[in-house]
């Protein structure tokens, strides 16, 4: 099945270094990251679990759950995070499915059979609080992910969901948004009180709104 933004993600249940976990209850009515990588043991992953392990208050601040999957075994994975916790000086809280029957990886398309029949490639999805898939980013093997990209794209949701706003190329958080083409420049003026930069009427800058607005 191939998944596209805006569909429901997938509800599943699996067994876990944390316990056996439902999806959905996982999440709560949280954010979620979804994530898979290619097998234990290998160095690429290592790193990459290392570092969303150290950015865990980041991703508790965003009120986000992140989830682990790999086709290994449950017994392979607490071995494996002995090791990433060793050599990346982190401590690994964050559920890693195992994944044996693929399951998972069916579910989220995250097998490429070009790429490799049996290992998953390095998919990963956000999921908002109504459970419907906000981003999908792939990557390949060879490649580690950029978390603290995935942090920006997470800040830039969570602002757009709130506002009708979108976000300009390389923003980062507490620089001008864009105004949405739905609101006339009379409305939006009305609607953010910090001001609008016209530029053209279809490019439209306001500072960002304050959390509490």
């Amino acid at each position: 099945m191939s998944l596209r933004l805006g569909d429901p993600a997938p509800n599943f249940k699996a067994q876990t270094t944390e316990g056996e976990i439902d999806f959905y209850e996982f999440l709560g009515n949280g954010w979620g990251v979804l994530f898979s990588h290619p097998a234990d043991y290998t160095p690429v992953c290592t790193t990459e679990l290392g570092r969303t392990a150290l950015l865990k208050e980041e991703f508790a601040k965003r009120n986000v759950k992140v989830l682990a999957v790999s086709v290994d075994p449950l017994d392979k994975h607490f071995g494996w995070r002995n090791d990433i916790n060793e050599t990346q000086n982190c401590t690994v809280e964050f559920p890693i499915i195992a994944d044996e029957g693929r399951e998972v990886a069916t579910l989220y398309d995250m097998i490429h059979p070009n790429a490799s029949a049996t290992a998953t490639v390095r998919s990963l999805f956000v999921i908002g609080p109504d459970k419907t898939i906000k981003l999908m980013i792939t990557y390949p093997a060879s490649t580690g992910r950029n978390f603290h990209e995935v942090l920006r794209v997470i800040d830039s949701l969570q602002l757009t969901s709130k506002h009708s706003l979108a976000t300009p190329a390389d923003w980062q958080p507490g620089e001008d948004a864009i105004v949405v083409p739905s609101i006339s420049t009379e409305d939006a003026m009305k609607k953010f009180p910090k001001g609008v930069k016209v530029v053209k009427p279809y490019l439209r800058y306001t500072p960002t709104p304050d959390e509490n607005n």
